[in-house]
């Protein structure tokens, strides 16, 4: 993907957090001193095997990334961070063993979280045991709606995607929209959020089942509606796979996918002739943020690869995590869960954060990409 410039605002944003390197304010002026000693632990749930195990190592990556840059200008406090990782295998009953392991291993603040639907389960978890929860990737509008103190989301929500998807299709003037869902809570949450953004726009909302080979059955039923546009709020297995047999169907309008099928593998599965020309509501990613040359050449440096979705907002937590422990003058999780709450005007790649009431960014960010050459890039930035 090629940068693509953004708002002058962003970009100055963006300029700040880099020549910091770790942020505004992150290692204090001396304040506060350090009432615990021993390293900070951050835990960080990801998905290492199953479907969608491609996108664990952007994420824990990126996060080891701010660790090491953190630790090299003197820790937080005059203690050293440490990550550790644990697999939640996109899953429910995985997400919840792997959160009490960490627990158990006595991390203090939790980075990480992808699949709404594995993620749900482990709130509890972490908010027994007073840990504040700083998600990256997982989005939907379940996770808020706990209202848990102890949560806070660095991602747009499933709420603003959903307004970001009704937006480009109103841009795009489709007239008949088909919704398609796996049944997860991140997925079905956006197309019931979107199909009440698009009223009788909406002529079929399709549930499929995750892990299938073929979808067939389920692109009868959709093409017998015969939609104008598309709309995949699922994970890029299944949305590769649906983009391909669409096209075979021989579907020739207009197909989009939300920020869970946002990976190079979706062009994979679905062959670059079917992905070409498929759009994605996202966040941002490395690629669609002027000024982050310099910091994807030292992810590339670190690891030989290039950074993917959810590099940058898990770099991000660990910046936020660190800020917070920092401001709180230790890890104690009500203080951390307040010096959350007071953050104002934090410098972070999708720009300074204040969290609203809610615990979520004021303005999710999405953005619209499109499939060019079997890559994402930008097509709009919708501002």
């Amino acid at each position: 993907m090629r940068a693509i410039p953004l708002k002058s605002l962003a970009s100055l944003t963006l300029a700040a957090l880099l020549l910091s390197g770790c942020g505004q304010g992150l290692l204090g002026d001396g304040d506060d001193a350090a009432t615990e000693e021993g390293p900070i632990v951050l835990g960080m749930l990801i998905p290492q095997s199953g479907s969608e195990a491609a996108i664990g190592p952007y994420m824990s990556n990126a996060a080891q990334l701010a660790v090491d840059e953190i630790n090299a200008k003197g820790g937080v406090l005059g203690r050293t961070l440490q990550l550790k990782t644990a697999d939640d295998a996109c899953d429910p009953q995985s997400a919840s063993a792997a959160a009490n392991k960490l627990v158990t291993e006595g991390v203090h603040v939790s980075v990480g979280g992808y699949c709404s639907g594995a993620t749900l389960p482990t709130l509890p978890i972490f908010g027994r045991a007073n840990i504040p929860m700083i998600i990256p990737a997982a989005n939907s509008q379940e996770l808020v709606d706990q209202k848990l103190k102890h949560v806070f989301l660095i991602n747009g929500t499933g709420s603003q995607q959903a307004e970001a998807a009704q937006k480009w299709i109103a841009k795009q003037g489709a007239k008949s929209v088909a919704l398609m869902h796996d049944n997860t809570s991140y997925s079905k949450d956006i197309a019931v959020r979107a199909q009440g953004l698009l009223g009788d726009q909406v002529v079929i909302t399709e549930a499929v089942t995750p892990k299938e080979s073929d979808y067939s059955a389920n692109i009868t039923n959709v093409l017998a509606k015969k939609p104008d546009f598309i709309y995949w709020t699922g994970y890029f297995q299944e949305g590769g796979l649906i983009a391909r047999q669409l096209r075979q169907s021989g579907y020739e309008g207009a197909l989009m996918v939300a920020d869970g099928a946002v990976s190079p593998k979706l062009a994979e599965i679905a062959g670059n002739e079917a992905a070409e020309g498929v759009y994605a509501t996202m966040t941002q990613t490395p690629d669609t943020l002027q000024g982050a040359e310099n910091w994807i050449a030292s992810y590339k440096k670190k690891y030989n690869a290039d950074p993917g979705p959810y590099s940058n907002q898990s770099y991000d937590a660990v910046r936020l995590a660190a800020e917070a422990i920092t401001k709180a003058g230790g890890t104690d999780g009500a203080k951390v869960i307040a010096a959350l709450e007071a953050v104002d005007g934090f410098a972070m790649f999708s720009g300074p954060l204040k969290f609203t009431p809610e615990h979520t960014l004021a303005n999710g960010g999405f953005q619209i990409l499109v499939v060019k050459d079997g890559a994402f890039t930008l097509q709009d930035p919708l501002r």
